[in-house]
């Protein structure tokens, strides 16, 4: 059972004050449609909101504009007689079966394309310039903990521990090939979605590249439950969840973002400082939380040569307090020290990095997408894509649905 979604125009080409048509069908197969409806809600960056219902073998027909800039979302579900959302087992990405919502999430945009930021501070560089003066005065070399865990797919993988500025070092696992030579690999950094995960060895290897996966926290590795339990409830702000609390990121050297943003930073000091390392290629890559850990990867450190952020968080914090853009409710509250951390101001400081955003959703308001379309306009590199996928929200991507991709350069990922 799925919902499927279609606009009369492809979705990021309207212009102001045109039509929007969009149309959804109910795919139901051996389920029959008695009792059962199609909800719809239209919100939009003009602060529009409508909303309708029509039974599920019927197809919803829904009618706006936008007459600025901007993007309009339409969020469609199959609910029953007492409009409760009808849900659905799946298998999520380690074959565990979940359950989500028979839901559809559109969207549609006028000249997203023109959308700006909201202005960054004056200081934004030189306050970058001496929180790396903070990392460069806490050495790391010969300081370093490693702890061989296990050898799988003729890579050996170790547990590790870095030295850093802020309040925790940066902790993660580092997987190195059997018998690689001096200089012959290329390497990568990965980074994590947001939440108080336990971070645990992976159970793979990657044979012909040098890699590093750290954790957003600092974490100790191989504790045991009731370490964690204390420990995430430690990072924990005035009652709220890391990074959430507005007291907390007043100032941009209090934030919890601070400690994040220098183990990005000394996680790759410490990955190019590997023997194994060939001196040329860097990759980032991470979604969500993770995203934004590597657009600061791609912003502040120049030898990073491929970053893969996808549906990057933060975007754009300024924006719904500033110009009204629209926003889901789990997000961050702005407070201006917050914009030395937002990747759209860090997309500015990229110029060396191919970035590949590998997914931006029209209907992911966690992100939203007209954050992610200001990232990747302020993108200082060449070469630079966004794929944008029709139908999908944060967590959720449509089959067969539209995709467009926006790309730049001679190296940028096609469709």
């Amino acid at each position: 059972v799925f919902l499927v979604g279609k606009t009369n125009k492809s979705a990021l080409s309207y212009k102001p004050g045109e039509e929007m048509i969009y149309t959804f069908k109910a795919e139901l197969g051996n389920q029959k449609a008695d009792g059962l409806f199609l909800r719809w809600v239209r919100k939009g960056d003009d602060g529009v909101k409508m909303s309708g219902k029509v039974p599920a073998d019927q197809t919803a027909v829904v009618k706006t504009k936008l007459d600025k800039p901007g993007f309009v979302s339409v969020d469609v579900f199959l609910v029953d007689q007492k409009g409760k959302v009808v849900q659905q087992e799946y298998k999520d990405w380690s074959r565990k079966t979940r359950k989500r919502s028979v839901a559809y999430f559109a969207g549609t945009a006028v000249e997203p394309e023109t959308l700006t930021d909201c202005g960054e501070p004056a200081d934004f560089d030189a306050f970058w310039a001496k929180q790396k003066k903070r990392l460069a005065a806490v050495p790391f070399k010969d300081k370093v903990t490693l702890k061989k865990i296990k050898t799988v797919n003729k890579a050996d993988i170790y547990a590790v521990s870095i030295p850093c500025a802020g309040p925790r070092p940066v902790t993660g696992y580092l997987n190195v090939p059997v018998n690689a030579k001096p200089k012959s690999l290329p390497a990568q950094i990965s980074f994590h979605g947001y939440g108080n995960h336990i971070h645990r060895a992976p159970g793979w290897g990657s044979p012909g590249r040098l890699t590093l996966d750290i954790n957003a926290h600092g974490q100790e590795l191989g504790k045991d439950d009731a370490y964690y339990k204390k420990f995430f409830e430690s990072i924990r702000s005035n009652g709220k969840s890391y990074a959430f609390d507005p007291k907390q990121n007043a100032d941009p050297e209090t934030a919890f973002f601070n400690g994040m943003a220098l183990r990005v930073m000394r996680a790759l000091e410490y990955l190019k400082s590997r023997p194994e390392w060939n001196g040329k290629d860097l990759t980032a890559v991470g979604g969500s939380q993770g995203g934004l850990q590597t657009m600061w990867a791609a912003a502040l450190d120049p030898d990073v040569t491929v970053a893969k952020p996808g549906i990057t968080w933060c975007c754009d914090l300024a924006g719904t307090q500033k110009k009204q853009r629209l926003s889901g409710g789990w997000r961050i509250q702005y407070v201006p020290a917050l914009d030395y951390y937002d990747p759209v101001f860090m997309a500015k400081r990229i110029k060396n990095a191919r970035v590949e955003i590998t997914r931006a959703g029209l209907g992911d308001y966690t992100c939203p997408p007209s954050g992610l379309a200001i990232s990747y306009k302020n993108i200082a590199s060449p070469d630079k894509s966004i794929r944008w996928v029709q139908g999908s929200n944060h967590g959720f991507v449509p089959k067969n649905s539209e995709v467009i991709v926006w790309s730049t350069g001679k190296n940028a990922v096609k469709k």
